[in-house]
């Protein structure tokens, strides 16, 4: 019997954690098979709602935020890039100097879930940010990405020009807030079991599967 789960995952496209934790789920459905079949679903989540459209340098940010030195800032993002390629994704340390606002992509991401290419544009989202060092809070940036995930980049523009999808977003930010949620990625399935951080593909496979096992008595 094939299982559904409908599985909501919070996250920010400035969170290297969240790519490698999407990047781990989708390889935990893939090793799973037919027997589950998966609803996902993108819900928003910022990592830095204040920051400045100009962004801020990557090493003061941490500094500021985390109280990291520049040494373990650097331990830090090698562990990152070696978990994200152990996922096939692919992390430039080099290229990425700083931290942007993201307001505007999950604008877009919103939009991107009713033509049926969310997905696909937070795919693009991440490498556009991790592996190309692009700026996500970038207007021509974003329009770029959505053409090439085959969104209309004029409704696109318009969006973004606009104060569209951005009451949609604040209510999605403030509802998994208020419901415990402070920390990204969250991955909720089934509006009722959370598995939180960017877990291995073997920690999300055997979730995966006691759930929808569970979901089956």
């Amino acid at each position: 019997m094939t299982s559904r789960l409908k599985i909501d995952f919070v996250s920010d496209v400035s969170c290297p954690w969240c790519a490698i934790g999407l990047n781990a789920l989708e390889r935990a459905l893939d090793q799973i098979g037919p027997d589950i079949k998966a609803d996902l679903h993108f819900q928003p989540f910022e990592l830095n709602p204040q920051m400045v459209p100009e962004g801020q340098d990557i090493n003061e940010h941490l500094a500021q935020k985390y109280g990291s030195t520049p040494e373990q800032s650097a331990r830090n993002r090698e562990g990152i890039r070696a978990r994200g390629e152990e996922v096939g994704f692919k992390f430039s340390m080099d290229k990425r100097g700083r931290i942007y606002n993201t307001f505007d992509a999950h604008r877009l991401l919103h939009w991107a879930a009713e033509e049926g290419k969310q997905r696909d544009l937070k795919h693009a989202l991440f490498k556009a940010y991790f592996t190309d060092g692009e700026n996500p809070g970038d207007h021509d940036l974003l329009l770029k990405v959505a053409g090439e995930v085959g969104l209309d980049t004029e409704r696109a523009r318009a969006i973004l020009a606009s104060d569209e999808y951005a009451s949609d977003v604040r209510q999605a930010e403030l509802f998994y807030q208020q419901n415990g949620i402070h920390a990204v990625p969250a991955v909720i399935i089934n509006d009722r079991h959370l598995i939180q951080g960017g877990q291995p593909v073997e920690v999300f496979e055997q979730a995966l599967r006691q759930i929808a096992a569970g979901s089956q008595d």
